[in-house]
């Protein structure tokens, strides 16, 4: 039996990879470590299919210095340890290369997996290359992280999955043997979704199923075709993790407990994380309903601190009830949408000074060059408010926080309007 396209087509060199030009490309970062021969330690952040694996292979194929890898799904202390003993006995160490050790998922690498990490990172033992669908601000330990570059991987665009496309068909030595002709793309490419492996998967199944013909024609016919056949088929690599905690969270967003609890459902039977879904959880809270009910995030909080406390499996009963609470709550991203609106005027308007009143002033220095002065003490004045500018000049009675037709909202906004008149009235979606 043959191995799967998608191995088959697995590059050996940066001249055969396709995409992230922003670090492999010509002169760029991870390009230049790679071409000198010295690797600093990283930690590769993409979406499946855009070759996080692959570069790890390509740095073991170019250097000739000792490479490990392991996957955090199978591996464990003792793993490591093992590893970091093997390469403090190398004869490379100390002169410049370090072993590299790649780790496959280190986002399911525990905080205990982790630190036992951090210390042959630090005396550089082992240089670390690390591969993570999740980003690694959450997910792996600050002191590690601090000791790695972290580079994005972003999902191929249309162009490279059509070069993609053309190059498998003229160099894979099966494929090159039969008769393929490619009538539509829309389809493969729009199923793919950025993800190589996804697209070589569709091309196995398609070509598969037509095995008998002599000519093969691509069409989005035959392309969707199959693919409701066999909706597994082309998701080899376990890619319906993320299908399908988007369809949750859309569930969420869109108010439809019923769904929501289903797709829960395909997630404790497919094994997912708890702790992953519970973080999930947590951030729809803020982002898709925020203000228009404050106790959702404090639901979601604590269903993400009682996940850790409980285990497993009580702990899906701790998401099923948030779950439910949340995709019956009523939604607002009015407070997403106001930070959206500031990073947006950030980096517009630049650094703006700090006004001189709301600076502190902790030297007479400072106090005599008026920092502080004209500050107005809120508590100082009748129900705690007294009108007084906090923007910069250039920004005043700019409007960033938008507030939205619920309830818990129409109450904030009615107070603003109390203490700051018709700046803060509603205006659905605009500025005044």
């Amino acid at each position: 039996m043959s191995r799967p396209l998608a191995e088959r087509m697995r590059p050996k060199t940066l001249d055969d990879y396709i995409g992230q030009k922003h670090i492999v490309g010509e002169n760029a970062v991870l390009r230049r470590m790679i071409e000198i021969g010295h690797i600093s330690s990283f930690i590769l952040w993409g979406p499946p299919g855009t070759g996080k694996t692959t570069l790890a292979g390509i740095i073991a194929n170019k250097l000739n210095i000792p490479f490990y890898t392991l996957s955090a799904i199978n591996s464990g202390v003792k793993d490591v340890r093992d590893i970091i003993d093997k390469a403090g006995v190398s004869p490379l160490f100390n002169k410049g290369n370090s072993p590299i050790l790649f780790i496959d998922e280190i986002h399911r690498f525990s905080k205990s997996q982790q630190d036992s990490l951090l210390g042959a990172v630090e005396k550089g033992v082992i240089t670390l290359i690390g591969a993570t669908t999740e980003n690694p601000s959450f997910e792996v330990i600050r002191p590690l992280l601090s000791r790695c570059q972290v580079y994005v991987l972003k999902p191929l665009d249309r162009q490279e999955l059509l070069i993609l496309l053309n190059k498998v068909l003229a160099k894979d030595l099966i494929l090159v043997k039969k008769k393929i002709e490619i009538k539509e793309t829309d389809a493969i490419v729009r199923y793919s979704g950025g993800d190589a492996r996804k697209l070589l998967n569709i091309i196995d199944l398609v070509v598969s199923a037509e095995e008998e013909n002599e000519t093969i024609e691509i069409t989005d016919r035959k392309v969707v075709e199959r693919l409701q056949e066999n909706p597994a088929a082309y998701d080899k690599g376990g890619e319906m993790h993320y299908d399908i905690i988007s369809a949750f969270i859309k569930s969420i967003r869109g108010s439809d407990p019923d769904a929501a609890i289903y797709w829960l459902a395909r997630m404790v039977e497919g094994g997912e994380d708890p702790e992953f879904i519970a973080r999930r959880l947590l951030i729809s809270s803020a982002e898709d309903i925020g203000l228009a009910n404050p106790n959702a995030f404090l639901l979601a909080n604590a269903c993400f601190e009682g996940i850790k406390k409980t285990g497993w499996p009580e702990g899906r009963i701790l998401l099923a009830q948030t779950t439910v609470y949340l995709a019956c709550s009523p939604k607002s991203n009015s407070s997403y949408m106001a930070l959206e609106n500031a990073v947006a005027l950030v980096r517009k308007t630049g650094n703006l000074p700090v006004p001189l009143h709301l600076r502190n002033a902790p030297s007479q220095l400072m106090k005599d060059l008026d920092y502080h002065k004209g500050y107005k003490y809120a508590h100082d004045y009748e129900n705690n408010f007294v009108k007084m500018d906090c923007l910069p000049p250039e920004l005043l009675n700019i409007r960033l926080w938008e507030g939205q037709r619920n309830p818990q909202e129409d109450k904030l906004v009615e107070r603003m309007k109390t203490l700051w008149g018709e700046r803060y009235k509603f205006t659905d979606g605009t500025n005044t």
